[in-house]
């Protein structure tokens, strides 16, 4: 008589079948949006024929078990949304930012500790999440911030202490996420991007803020600015106390100039990183 397979090899055979046959139906079809989600797929040799569906503009592969990118994605050349979050990718091809069309980017929950060099090329795309990664402050390659593009940017749940000058670039920029991480101070230059509409730096080790920061829109029906969890110095912290307005005000006044100068001189000790952080990514899986 013949044994049945065991219970604990049906859930992964039975998520594999499901992902080629999910592959097989798009295909017959030409699907340009093609579902992947939680398929229990470790590779893309898994996914036979993929890399040759040109058709498709939305690919969403997040929740599988994913380590590597292969360079052939950059064929999918109309794909206009890529969604890899909650995998565990550990490197980036370089072709990646060469895809013409590709809008959104979700890398979220993935174990990078670097991006490729020239991942800034990337020519239309307005929506990059990095959030839960490895990524500091040398894991940026040089020409990061120049995504002319760029709309929203999560780097939130890192290891970043500080951002350079150089994202005064990101002209079209609305929405940045750096909460989380091990920020120690933000540059003055965030006070040029004025399309910003959303900062969230909670959970950092910021003391203080550049006085140009009161050039930003904080006030509007759209904004959020959230200052949360951070060690501010006194008059800072008195500020937030009575709400957004008041801080715009005091950031934008000749007495917090005068201020922020004396704190540049001698600045204050800021915290330790966050001892939590290095295990952040064991929480979630």
């Amino acid at each position: 008589m013949e044994t049945a397979p065991s219970v604990s090899c049906l859930p992964h055979n039975a998520k594999m079948s499901k992902a080629k046959k999910v592959l097989e139906d798009a295909k017959e079809i030409e699907n340009p949006e093609l579902d992947l989600f939680d398929k229990g797929v470790s590779t893309f040799e898994e996914m036979p024929g993929l890399l040759n569906m040109t058709y498709i503009t939305r690919l969403t592969l997040s929740h599988n078990k994913i380590k590597s990118v292969p360079p052939g994605l950059a064929n999918l050349v109309n794909l206009e949304i890529l969604n890899l979050a909650n995998n565990h990718v550990e490197d980036l091809p370089l072709s990646l930012s060469s895809m013409p069309r590709l809008r959104i980017l979700n890398l979220s929950i993935n174990r990078l500790y670097e991006l490729p060099r020239g991942f800034g090329a990337f020519p239309a795309l307005e929506i990059l999440d990095l959030t839960y990664n490895n990524l500091k402050d040398d894991s940026l390659p040089g020409n990061f911030f120049m995504m002319q593009t760029l709309r929203a940017l999560y780097l939130g749940d890192n290891d970043f202490e500080k951002l350079p000058a150089d994202i005064r670039n990101l002209k079209n920029l609305e929405i940045l996420v750096l909460r989380e991480n091990d920020i120690i101070e933000l540059p003055k230059e965030l006070g040029e991007l004025s399309r910003l509409r959303e900062l969230h730096v909670q959970g950092n080790r910021l003391t203080i803020l550049p006085p140009e920061l009161g050039n930003l829109d904080m006030l509007s029906n759209k904004a959020a600015f959230k200052f949360e969890g951070n060690e501010w110095v006194p008059p800072i912290a008195d500020q937030l106390k009575l709400g957004l307005s008041h801080l715009q005000d005091y950031l934008r006044s000749e007495a917090y100039r005068v201020a922020y100068n004396r704190y540049q001189t001698n600045k204050p000790s800021v915290p330790p990183p966050c001892a939590d952080k290095a295990k952040k990514i064991s929480r979630i899986r």
